[in-house]
């Protein structure tokens, strides 16, 4: 349940009135909110005179659900506006891994010669094998930082745990929390203290009742610029890394009011698939993409298998307007 309190409410008693009812007190300028169980369903009749609106709901998708907000709550990532009113699809392109300040000046020079603003590359890698390369952690870090002061660049890269969260929220303008990292409530936890743009993956065996939940944790924290993406879940199929589940974006299309990305590149996990899933995903009208592009996938350290050449991603990228104006939207 949501608790919209009237506007002459302080900070004390709204304090005062959550503490009581165990719920979580949220000031958002604008929009003073109390936040508890879905269980609870009303509040005792001497509250009155502090509440503005009650919202109740069936299940603890709450602050996430367009029963509370009807429109896409807006996120900025650099200079563009994803959700809200806009109609923009931004594309997020850039390797697996961050590998040599060569590979990543090569990738964010391309990406900047074609019209990407938002450049990924990951740091701290969560590997399943522990002999994989692993990230080269706060020197990548430092070399995106360099590839944004250069190339006016926004940067996303991945929070592997919670012992290095504080350093990447320093240094990114997308605080990325991987499939793997869903469930760690202290990243979760660190990325709603924070009031950077937040992109969470859905983990691979995460059905989208617990996906949202998680984005619930960053969104009661305070922040709630939260961006969904759907990057495949665990299926019976083997031809595939995973199954991306546009079932499933449909229904946080519907029923959520957060942005929406999607993950090709981890889905197909084949380069062949990238190109025509990534067509199959704007056509749905979402407002994101990431894709993984290496200047040579041959020899990438991490992911080889599924990231594009320079050559591959340009026409893929010409290809994706026509198919994005066909739906009312515009890649950015």
């Amino acid at each position: 349940m949501i608790i919209e309190l009237k506007s002459d409410v302080n900070d004390a008693q709204a304090n005062k009135l959550a503490k009581e009812l165990l719920a979580i007190y949220m000031n958002r300028g604008d929009q003073k909110l109390i936040v508890t169980s879905s269980k609870m369903k009303g509040v005792e009749s001497h509250y009155e005179g502090m509440i503005e609106a009650i919202h109740v709901f069936d299940s603890d998708i709450q602050l996430a659900s367009r029963d509370f907000s009807k429109s896409t709550i807006p996120v900025k990532v650099g200079e563009v506006t994803v959700g809200g009113n806009s109609s923009n699809t931004l594309l997020i392109a850039g390797p697996c891994s961050v590998e040599s300040e060569e590979q990543i000046e090569d990738t964010a020079r391309f990406m900047k010669s074609i019209g990407i603003t938002a450049l990924r590359g990951g740091c701290f890698k969560p590997r399943t094998s522990p002999y994989s390369f692993q990230g080269l952690g706060e020197e990548g870090l430092k070399l995106m930082a360099s590839m944004r002061e250069k190339y006016n660049l926004s940067i996303v890269t991945e929070i592997r745990d919670a012992t290095h969260a504080d350093m990447v929220i320093d240094y990114t303008d997308v605080i990325q929390i991987g499939a793997k990292t869903m469930y760690d409530h202290g990243v979760l936890r660190k990325a709603g203290k924070s009031q950077k743009p937040v992109l969470l993956k859905r983990g691979f065996g995460t059905t989208l009742q617990e996906f949202v939940q998680a984005a619930e944790f960053i969104l009661s924290g305070g922040n709630p610029n939260v961006m969904l993406c759907e990057r495949g879940i665990r299926t019976f199929e083997t031809k595939t890394r995973f199954t991306l589940d546009l079932c499933g974006v449909a229904y946080l299309k519907e029923y959520t009011n957060l942005p929406v990305i999607l993950d090709p590149s981890h889905a197909m996990g084949h380069a062949y698939g990238v190109p025509d899933v990534t067509r199959a995903c704007t056509a749905m009208g979402i407002d994101g993409l990431i894709i993984e592009v290496h200047p040579d996938p041959s020899v990438a350290r991490s992911d080889a298998a599924q990231q594009l050449d320079f050559s591959t991603f340009g026409a893929l990228y010409n290809s994706l307007k026509p198919i994005a104006e066909a739906v009312g939207r515009k890649i950015v």
